[in-house]
C-alpha cells in the first residue's frame, strides 16, 4: 500500500485517461436511482465523480480504499455518498448490502490470492442477481498489440504481483469466483481498456 501514499498527491493528473473507460463501464452498469452502488479502490473517487454528474444515479454509493492518503484527496461526494477505509479482500460491509459493484483499474494489480479473495468478496457483499463492472488495461488493437502482450506476459511471470504486469483479462477469475460475464467492451480511447459486466451466477 505505501506506494499509493506515495503517489496520492499525483494520481488525478492522469484520470483524464481513464474517463472515457469509466464512463463506459458506468454505461454498461447502468445503476437506478433505487440501487446501492458499492465502489471497490475507489482511490480518489474517479467512478463516484463520474457517476454523480449523471442524471440518474444510485440514492446510496459507497467507496472503499485501503489508503487513507488516496480517499483523503477524493472529491466530495453528493450526500448520503460515503468514502470507508477497507481491504477490498475483506471488506468490511455485511452479506448482500450492494446491488452493483464497480471495481475500476484494480483487478489487474492483485496476485492471484488476494483477486480470489477480492472477488470473492465482492460476489458476498452483493444480492442475488447482482451486477459487477470490471475495467482493466486492453492491448491496443495497433501494430504494438502483440510486443505489448509480449513484454506484459513475460514480466507477469517474472513479477506476478507487482503493479500493473498481471495479464488484464479478469473473465477467467470472475468465473471461478462465480460470476457470469455478459457483455464486454473494448475502449481505445485515453488508456487501452477492457469493460466487462458480470452478473452474480444463479
Amino acid at each position: 500500500m505505501r506506494h499509493w501514499a506515495l503517489i496520492a498527491h499525483v494520481y488525478d493528473w492522469q484520470l483524464v485517461l481513464e474517463r472515457p473507460a469509466l464512463n463506459a463501464a458506468l454505461d454498461l452498469l447502468d445503476p437506478t436511482e433505487s440501487e446501492r452502488l458499492l465502489d471497490v479502490a475507489t482511490g480518489t473517487g474517479a467512478v463516484l465523480r463520474e457517476l454523480a454528474r449523471r442524471t440518474r444515479r444510485p440514492a446510496e454509493a459507497v467507496g472503499v480504499d485501503l489508503s487513507s492518503q488516496m480517499l483523503a484527496r477524493a472529491a466530495p461526494v453528493p450526500a448520503d455518498w460515503k468514502l470507508v477505509q477497507g481491504d477490498v479482500a475483506a471488506l468490511p460491509f455485511s452479506d448482500a448490502t450492494f446491488d452493483v459493484a464497480a471495481a475500476a483499474y484494480v483487478l489487474h494489480i492483485l496476485d492471484d490470492s488476494t483477486l480470489a479473495r477480492a472477488l470473492a468478496e465482492i460476489r458476498r457483499v452483493l444480492v442475488p442477481h447482482g451486477r459487477l463492472v470490471t475495467v482493466t488495461p486492453a492491448a491496443p488493437r495497433s501494430p504494438l498489440r502483440r510486443p505489448y502482450l509480449a513484454t506484459v506476459g513475460a514480466l507477469a511471470r517474472v513479477a506476478p504481483s507487482a503493479l500493473g504486469l498481471r495479464p488484464p483479462d479478469p473473465s477467467a477469475a470472475l468465473r471461478r469466483a462465480g460470476f457470469e460475464p455478459v457483455r464486454r467492451q473494448y475502449v481505445a480511447s485515453g488508456y487501452p481498456s477492457l469493460c466487462i459486466l458480470a452478473r452474480v451466477a444463479t
